[in-house]
Formats: C-alpha cells, sequence, structure tokens
C-alpha cells in the first residue's frame, strides 16, 4: 500500500492511497465464495451453482462491497502508518475503481491540532472567600416563606403584590388581536407579567370594577406586530386576594422534609443547602476564571467538523430546552458558533492538559464529590450506593473532578488573590458582558 500526504491548510490534510489489486480481488473472491455456498439459484443445488453463474450474477455486488470495506480498512491503517489523528470523517474521493488495476483514493480530512498548553503564570484569578450569616439565613427563611405564599380573598381595593383574578380584552385599531383576551387569568401586581401600565393600572381597583387601560406596546416587544402600538385593554376584576406568608411551624417544615426537628433543624438545614451552594458558586467562579485563562493564553486553530458536530448538539438541546414544532437544523448555526468554539477549544485543552501532566480521576475526590450531592437527599447512603452501581453516571461524575484537578494545577502557576465578600457577592451570578 502506498501513501502520500499533503498538508493542505494547518489542520487539513490530503492523502493519496494506493491500495494493490490483489487485494481487492481477494476480497471480492472471499465474498463471492461465501455467496456460492448459500445461493438459491433454479436448475441448480445449493452450493453446487458455478462460479461463473455466481459472478455474473453478483460480481459487482460484492466488489462493490469490497471496494467500501477495503477504502475503510486501508484509510485507518493508513492514518496510524502516517502518525495522524483525525477530527471528523474523511472526504473520500475515488481515482480509479476499474477492476485488475490498483485501486487509488483521495482522503480529505482534517486532524486534531498538536499544541502544548503553556502560559499559566499570565493568568490571574480572584478567588473568593465567605460565610454564611445569620442575617443571610433570616433573608433566606423570608424568601423561602415568599415563594410559599397563599392568597386570600379579600375585600378591599387591589394593591401591589395581591393577586387579581381578571377577564380582559385588548384592541388595536378598535380591533382584537390574537392573544390579547383572557378569561379567569390570575395576576399579581408588581410581577412584570404584563406590558407597562396594565399592572400599575390595576391598582385600587375592587372586586366587580370594569377598567380601561390605553397602553402603548414596548419598541422592542417580542411579537413584532404590536411593537410601539397603541392599545385599548377593557379589564374586569372578578376577585381581589391578600398574600398570606406561611408561619414558620411543623406544617411549613414539613413541606421540605424536616418533620421533628422544629425550627432550630430546619434552620440548620437550610444554612447547610446555603453553604453547599455557596462552595459551588466559588468553585465555578475560579474554574470560569481559569478557563477564561485558558482561553486567552492559548489560542489554537478549531477542526471545522468538530466546530459543526458541536453547533449540532446545541441545536438539539436548544430544541429540547424550548420545544416547539422546530426542526435543530432549521435554527441557524450562526446562534451556536461562538459558544461551541469555546467548548471545543476549552475540550482540547482541557484534554491536552491531563495529556501533559498525567492527570488521572482522584478516587477520594469523587466519593467526597457524590457524597456532598448525596447530602441533599433524604437517603444520602442510597444516592451514593446508586452511583456506584451505575457506571455511566460514575464516569460522568470522574469527569468532573478530573477537570477540578486540571483547574488545580493551572492554580499552582497562576497568579491568585484571597477577597473576603458577603455571602451575597459570592453566590451572584457573573454578568455576560454586553455586546458593543
Amino acid at each position: 500500500m502506498q501513501v502520500s500526504v499533503e498538508n493542505t491548510t494547518a489542520l487539513e490534510r490530503r492523502m493519496s492511497v494506493t491500495v494493490p489489486a490483489e487485494r481487492i480481488e481477494t476480497q471480492v473472491n472471499k465474498r463471492l465464495q461465501q455467496t456460492a455456498q448459500k445461493a438459491k439459484i433454479a436448475g441448480f443445488r445449493p452450493g453446487k451453482v458455478p462460479m461463473s453463474e455466481i459472478k455474473r450474477r453478483f460480481g459487482a455486488d460484492a466488489r462493490q462491497e469490497a471496494v467500501g470495506d477495503v477504502i475503510q480498512s486501508s484509510f485507518y491503517e493508513a492514518v496510524v502508518e502516517q502518525k495522524l489523528n483525525p477530527a471528523g470523517s474523511p472526504s473520500i474521493e475515488p481515482k480509479s475503481l476499474e477492476a485488475g488495476k490498483d485501486l487509488e483514493y483521495v482522503a480529505v480530512f482534517e486532524v486534531f491540532p498538536e499544541f502544548t498548553v503553556a502560559g499559566f503564570e499570565g493568568i490571574t484569578v480572584e478567588r473568593l472567600s465567605a460565610d454564611v450569616a445569620d442575617a443571610d439565613l433570616d433573608k433566606m427563611l423570608d424568601i423561602l416563606r415568599k415563594q410559599n405564599t397563599r392568597f386570600e380573598v379579600a375585600d378591599r381595593a387591589a394593591q401591589n403584590e395581591d393577586q387579581l383574578n381578571i377577564d380582559f380584552v385588548g384592541k388595536v385599531d378598535g380591533e382584537a388581536f390574537a392573544g390579547g383576551s383572557a378569561k379567569g387569568t390570575q395576576l399579581v401586581l408588581g410581577s412584570g407579567r404584563m406590558i407597562p401600565g396594565f399592572e400599575e393600572g390595576l391598582v385600587g381597583a375592587k372586586a366587580g370594577e370594569e377598567r380601561v387601560l390605553n397602553l402603548t406596546f414596548p419598541e422592542d416587544y417580542q411579537n413584532l406586530d404590536l411593537a410601539g402600538k397603541t392599545a385599548e385593554f377593557t379589564v374586569t376584576v372578578n376577585t381581589v386576594s391578600e398574600p398570606k406568608l406561611p408561619e414558620l411551624n411543623e406544617e411549613f417544615f414539613a413541606q421540605f422534609g424536616i418533620k421533628e426537628s422544629g425550627i432550630d433543624g430546619f434552620r440548620t438545614e437550610v444554612r447547610k443547602n446555603m453553604e453547599r451552594e455557596l462552595r459551588q458558586a466559588i468553585k465555578s467562579k475560579v474554574k470560569n476564571q481559569v478557563m477564561d485563562g485558558l482561553l486567552a493564553t492559548n489560542p489554537i486553530e478549531v477542526p471545522k467538523a468538530l466546530l459543526s458536530n458541536e453547533v449540532d448538539r446545541l441545536r438539539v438541546q436548544a430544541v429540547q430546552q424550548f420545544g416547539g414544532n422546530i426542526k435543530p437544523d432549521q435554527l441557524p448555526a450562526e446562534l451556536f458558533e461562538e459558544q461551541a468554539k469555546r467548548r471545543v477549544v476549552l475540550g482540547l485543552i482541557v484534554a491536552e492538559v491531563v495529556k501533559q501532566f498525567d492527570l488521572k480521576p482522584d478516587e477520594a475526590r469523587v466519593r467526597d464529590m457524590i457524597q456532598e450531592m448525596a447530602s441533599a437527599y433524604q437517603e444520602p447512603e442510597q444516592v451514593v450506593s446508586w452511583y456506584y452501581k451505575n457506571e455511566q453516571q460514575l464516569n460522568e461524575v470522574r469527569s468532573v473532578v478530573l477537570e477540578e484537578q486540571v483547574v488545580d494545577t493551572v492554580l499552582q502557576k497562576a497568579s491568585v488573590t484571597d477577597k473576603s465578600v458577603s455571602y451575597e457577592e459570592a453566590v451572584k451570578p457573573v454578568e455576560a458582558p454586553k455586546a458593543d
């Protein structure tokens, strides 16, 4: 077998392969012999069909199958021989397929970039530290109570945070429009669910009252047919209900699976959850800074095949998340290219760090992580056992731990500063940079 390789770009390779005719003929004859043993042809006993008849009937198909298999096997033999690492499937261009002659074809494909990860010393990381103060815990208890707010009908005028049951009809230029009418809708005043002025216009209304609201849709409204237009809403208030916060009692605690330990036990469990969230938030922010630093200090070219595959994965995820009657390939690739490139580049860099430093998942850390996740459940031992009985789930945890070890490896050489902050600041999501 003869192989020659041409570098057409930094990552693309054009590989010419010539396979001796004997190899093809051997594969063709092997297939024909197998066919002869089981072929059923009128006038012949099974296994007694002359080879000339077998070749006449099945020769073309046998050759096509043999050529396909030999191209596939010889391609992988060639890339191993040339020490190439293909990224994605090759594009095969046959040059000579004539019977009795050597098989010639050209395979065009991309390879994974070869690089060494460097620049750890140029990466700067701000590592936050914080504690869950009593005031933070009290605020969280208030949030939990508000999340479980009940509404009771009140015989008074509506005010902010009340829940109204309403019927409404919206019209533009005197004509009702799609989605502009509803009956029996529950609306909490001040929630921001409706367009500006709608909820404000119902403050002070009483049950049985009808109000007419003249409003203007925002210029950036999602329905472009309504954006910037003036509308008239006729609203009937059916009921006004006021919010009632639940008491911190046994009934409330039971909703969270805490039945016997009272307020002290409840506060302890909530604090544990907040501390778990705090650890994860700090860890996530450090990791993001490390990954941003690795991207900045290690610019590499991305194989188009890997980028395309990642874009397709993100398309599928988007359809699964948002639903709707749309196929993944109907979503524009440009929407996902930036995110896909970041994922692919980071995947290549992280894999190279693992290789350079010969990292392997620390099984003690794997168990610690599983126990940390299990502690959020009522039966943590069962959760731990489940992970260790499910190899796929266990390997996913190992991958996360290995990524954490990559972060730790970078932090050993990066410029790290520690900063004490409040709980709220530590767990607050990092705002994405605004587009220019």
